[in-house]
């Protein structure tokens, strides 16, 4: 794992530098010279009494040109996913240090309040969210009417049932929603602050605080 850094960019740069456009341009070059010289050969020593027809010459030249346009295309577009993966590094990056939603049931209070979320797989005309303390006690409830589905965030300013202070530490979230008394699919999200980005073989990837490691897709929210 690393974080973004000085040092991350100047490797990012030096790499960057090491790959040199004339190595590919030159193994072009020496592709199509061995091929013209081939043809070339096969030319000179053909039977003068059954030469080559201009079709296979054509074809022949065809051929080398279909070669050269396959090779150019994987190398403009091996050029094109290079700067796609450094532009969602970059965009990756701008992230640090912003709050996100992901898939989690706790729900961290602090004097400022409480963040939460939840997704749900389709609208809902009735959402009630339980805040439960470690003992699985019921602390305080929120209700919701007429959501649309997808995610949604929302604030507790720790004001528990009985019209208490609830005091500041981890709760717990348990969501249930229904539209017209069918149950409606759906899970509660976790608030935290991305820390740093993590760059692997298989992408990029978020550390979110004491959460853990995040794809981006599991990111429901920027807040």
């Amino acid at each position: 794992m690393s974080t973004v850094s000085n040092t991350q960019t100047a490797q990012n740069v030096l790499a960057g530098l090491t790959r040199s456009e004339p190595v590919g341009k030159k193994d072009d070059e020496d592709s199509q010279a061995r091929f013209l010289k081939l043809l070339t050969t096969q030319l000179r020593n053909q039977d003068p009494m059954n030469p080559l027809e201009n079709a296979e010459v054509t074809s022949q030249l065809a051929q080398m040109s279909t070669v050269d346009g396959i090779e150019r295309l994987n190398t403009m577009f091996s050029a094109f996913v290079d700067s796609q993966n450094a532009n969602d590094s970059m965009q990756a990056a701008a992230l640090v240090g912003r709050g996100v939603l992901v898939e989690g049931k706790r729900l961290g209070l602090t004097e400022s309040g409480a963040v939460g979320g939840f997704e749900l797989d389709g609208p809902a005309d009735k959402v009630a969210l339980s805040i439960k303390d470690a003992a699985g006690l019921a602390v305080g409830q929120m209700e919701l009417t007429d959501v649309d589905a997808g995610s949604q965030n929302f604030v507790w300013d720790g004001t528990a049932s009985d019209g208490s202070r609830a005091a500041d530490g981890i709760y717990t979230l348990e969501l249930n929603a229904s539209l017209r008394g069918e149950k409606v699919a759906g899970r509660t999200l976790e608030f935290g602050p991305v820390t740093s980005v993590i760059r692997g073989p298989a992408g990029t990837d978020f550390q979110v605080g004491a959460l853990g490691i995040f794809k981006f897709d599991d990111i429901k929210q920027i807040l």
